[in-house]
């Protein structure tokens, strides 16, 4: 059966079984309760709650309190119990296994090493342990059927003052397991302008990056992004729909229209192919998307799919906002009536705009695809 008809058929499935691509991810924002839990007992740490369910909870009515902010004030919890390099194995493996479960088979995860030292770590070391973590995660994986690929994205903390020493701890670990730099925190009133040091260094050295921008600022945070940061993908960057104006126009048979006009800013990104990592859930959490309405269905995410945006999907961090990749897929289905085409898309969207190589680009676009028909054609023998 070719591509096109095995899809037309448009077969319910498991969006859990299809294979998944993330590009937007947080370490320290998707550790189990439980591990939480543990962790802090050994380590004499307290806690808002001891119950695996209510501390998850907790976690999430934090998250959901209306403001960046308060929503990243939920790390100093998962940050209390990541600052040794057995923990962080542990935390980095276990993040394995969940993505495995979720059917993840490519993940580019991010986090801050500058914020896991109040124990002596050195930033070398805790990425060294993340990398450990990481690798037994793969290996396990491997041994039971699963091919799965986590590489790391080294986060600095756009309200510090370390990104230049952050940036060559990076480029230490590119040939290990590294692909890509990050500028993460706080967007208002810390533009990427001020990290110009650090952002020239991995320019110079022709290192990827993607910087958060158009969550919890506007479009001057995004051009800073593009222009100082040379940024290849937005974090988030949905606030880019404030770049976008429905007009109306009169077609060649007299007809009044609806026509979408893009500024500048929105024009360059969507012209030169600049992913957004759209985290839908997330963007509500954080109000991120407030001025165009407090759900789903009032979310530019479809706006900017529609008008040619290339557009990714990831969950940002699945402890705090209570999702997985699976969940945010699944909840643009119901909420837009998307099919199994846009997923694809959406999927391969994030593989082109993966900071892996263009060969294993092409391996793992043609791997996708070919399970997507495998899946699609087994979906209609059991229908039949």
């Amino acid at each position: 059966m070719s591509q096109d008809n095995a899809r037309e058929a448009e077969p319910t499935l498991d969006i859990r079984d299809l294979p998944k691509v993330t590009l937007h991810e947080h370490l320290d924002g998707g550790l189990r309760p439980s591990t939480i839990i543990d962790l802090s007992a050994a380590a004499g740490l307290s806690l808002p709650a001891t119950d695996p369910d209510d501390l998850a909870d907790w976690f999430v009515d934090s998250a959901r309190a209306g403001s960046l902010e308060r929503y990243l004030e939920t790390f100093a919890v998962t940050l209390a119990v990541m600052q040794t390099a057995e923990n962080l194995t542990r935390i980095a493996r276990e993040y394995v296994e969940d993505l495995v479960q979720d059917g993840v088979v490519y993940a580019e995860v991010r986090w801050a090493p500058e914020q896991h030292q109040e124990q002596g770590l050195t930033l070398d070391q805790a990425i060294a342990a993340v990398t450990d973590g990481f690798d037994q995660g793969m290996a396990a994986a491997e041994a039971v059927g699963h091919d799965i690929l986590v590489t790391q994205i080294i986060t600095a903390m756009r309200q510090g003052s370390r990104s230049e020493e952050v940036a060559m701890t990076a480029l230490r670990h590119r040939d290990a397991g590294v692909v890509g730099f990050d500028l993460a925190g706080p967007e208002a009133g810390f533009p990427a302008s001020a990290h110009k040091p650090a952002l020239d260094l991995l320019a110079e050295q022709l290192f990827p990056v993607t910087i958060h921008a158009g969550e919890g600022d506007g479009l001057e945070s995004i051009r800073s992004a593009l222009v100082d940061g040379r940024a290849l993908r937005l974090g988030h960057g949905v606030r880019i729909a404030e770049d976008l104006e429905e007009e109306v126009d009169v077609d060649e048979d007299g007809e009044s229209v609806e026509v979408l006009s893009a500024g500048e800013v929105a024009t360059w990104v969507r012209d030169r192919g600049i992913a957004l990592e759209v985290c839908p859930s997330s963007n509500l959490d954080t109000r991120a998307t407030a001025a165009w309405g407090e759900d789903l269905a009032s979310h530019p995410i479809d706006l900017l799919h529609q008008a040619g945006f290339v557009v990714t999907v990831s969950p940002d961090n699945r402890l705090m906002s209570d999702t997985t990749v699976s969940d945010e897929l699944a909840q643009l289905v119901e909420t837009f009536d998307y099919d199994v085409e846009d997923l694809l898309q959406f999927t391969l969207n994030a593989v082109e705009a993966s900071f892996l190589g263009l060969d294993d680009k092409q391996d793992l676009a043609e791997t996708i695809v070919e399970t997507y028909d495998e899946l699609l054609e087994g979906s209609e023998g059991a229908d039949a």
